[in-house]
């Protein structure tokens, strides 16, 4: 018996199917890929036949040498249109050949494999695949828009407009996002920014509406589509990426803190623990009747110890936070392992820019008629998503000047020059945690940095 496969894929959309797992000793394999050509009789009616020659070779080779069974991954992979199908079904009956489909199935679960003979339900198939084909030649499309980097489908994000082939800046929406993106940059506050949105532009977004917008690479000049790859430098861009880096890393930050506490008014929110009980520690506000002045202190949230452990001053855990800083900072720099920053990173930009000359050569070879502009198209999509992911590295890098910040950073009138909200964009540049030790009669802090 013998027995041989015949394997289809669009590059667009798929990548080559394996035969690993099907469960067949299959004697001859057959692969071809989706290339479109442009026939006479099609271009009247303004479609298109693909080539196979892989599938003229397994009818010539099955001339010379009849086959048992043909197994195919899908029956879509037999041809583009329910004619062609028919057609290549009536020319494996013509040489006798069993076609055997199989395809993998959530239930039984996709290691298992299901066989179908088609001459059993031939007509219900051709229906299924009717439908399939549609969808598949809608995808098509999406993925040929993908590959020359268009606008994905759907309304331009809030910001920009649509145009035939790019976004454009909507120059009457565009500055109420970068002002957005400003105040985040500036206090690293998500609801702050949302808040400063209502108040300055009447302009009401949730805040996981202002996340996406943090997140969203059109804002960055990118494109991303829905299988997650991003395509770079696609349109003008309303953040740099300097800027976007930094949003970046606020964002990272701030999921360290506990809910609430990133836009706390008070430097110290969500960085406090007490080293008795091991609660965070809020800040509690307490004024007096009639009296305008107020007391800040922070409260244990969780204490479970009998007695509860005390109240600490706001202002004097402050001073103490500032002073620690000061004094511990430059030596836990000095000592604390760095990498080296700027090795990495010429690493990782000399990559790009390696991609960079690959993207330069493309046009020559077009020109010479060495590529075809499709294969060049696939290959210029590929080589800018893998610049994007080599560039969202380079962005999460931390800063190479990290033990000049620190020495800038240990001067206390730095500090006491900030408000309380710039004090707590810095405190959680540097602090991870801020631990109070309890003595007899008095008590000391204990500080856990990033690094």
């Amino acid at each position: 018996m013998k027995v041989i496969a015949y394997l289809y894929s669009n590059p667009l959309l798929e990548t080559a199917p394996d035969l690993s797992g099907w469960g067949w000793q299959v004697d001859e394999v057959y692969r071809d890929q989706a290339v479109e050509i442009a026939t006479h009789s099609d271009n009247r009616k303004g479609r298109k036949a693909s080539a196979r020659p892989q599938w003229r070779q397994l009818l010539q080779d099955c001339q010379n040498q009849p086959a048992d069974y043909l197994l195919v991954q899908r029956l879509d992979h037999l041809g583009d249109s329910v004619e062609e199908v028919g057609d290549r079904l009536a020319e494996l009956e013509a040489l006798n050949i069993r076609l055997i489909l199989l395809e993998s199935t959530p239930d039984p679960p996709p290691t298992a494999l299901q066989t179908t003979d088609l001459q059993a339900d031939l007509l219900k198939l051709l229906q299924q695949l009717q439908q399939e084909q549609h969808s598949r030649r809608i995808r098509q499309g999406h993925a040929r828009n993908r590959i020359k980097a268009l606008p994905p489908p759907g309304k331009a994000p809030y910001g920009y407009r649509r145009s035939k082939t790019r976004y454009i800046v909507d120059r009457t929406t565009a500055p109420v996002v970068k002002d957005f993106f400003e105040q985040f940059l500036l206090y690293g506050s998500l609801s702050g920014a949302v808040r400063y949105l209502a108040k300055r532009y009447s302009k009401k977004i949730s805040v996981s509406t202002g996340h996406r917008w943090l997140t969203n690479p059109v804002y960055r000049g990118d494109l991303e589509y829905h299988n997650g790859e991003i395509v770079p430098n696609t349109h003008e861009a309303i953040i740099s990426r300097d800027e976007a880096a930094q949003v970046d890393r606020l964002l990272r930050r701030n999921r360290r803190l506990p809910p609430r506490t990133a836009s706390a008014p008070r430097s110290l929110a969500g960085l406090v623990t007490c080293g008795e009980c091991q609660s965070p520690m809020t800040v509690t506000r307490v004024t007096t009747p009639r009296k305008h002045q107020e007391y800040l202190y922070l409260r244990p949230t969780g204490c479970t110890r009998q007695p509860r452990c005390k109240l600490m001053p706001y202002e004097q855990v402050l001073q103490q936070t500032i002073e620690r800083i000061c004094e511990d900072l430059p030596r836990a720099v000095s000592g604390a392992p760095l990498p080296d920053m700027d090795r990495i990173k010429q690493g990782i930009e000399g990559a790009i820019a390696a991609r960079q000359a690959l993207l330069d050569q493309l046009p020559p070879l077009i020109a010479s008629g060495v590529l075809d502009p499709e294969t060049a198209d696939l290959r210029t999509y590929k080589l800018r998503t893998e610049m994007a992911e080599l560039q969202t590295q380079v962005s999460q890098l931390p800063p190479v000047n990290l033990k000049a910040i620190a020495q800038a950073v240990s001067i206390p009138q730095f500090w006491l020059d900030l408000s309380e909200s710039e004090r707590r964009f810095y405190f959680r540049e540097f602090i991870r945690q801020i631990e109070i030790v309890r003595q007899e009669a008095d008590w000391q802090l204990r500080l856990g940095f990033i690094f």
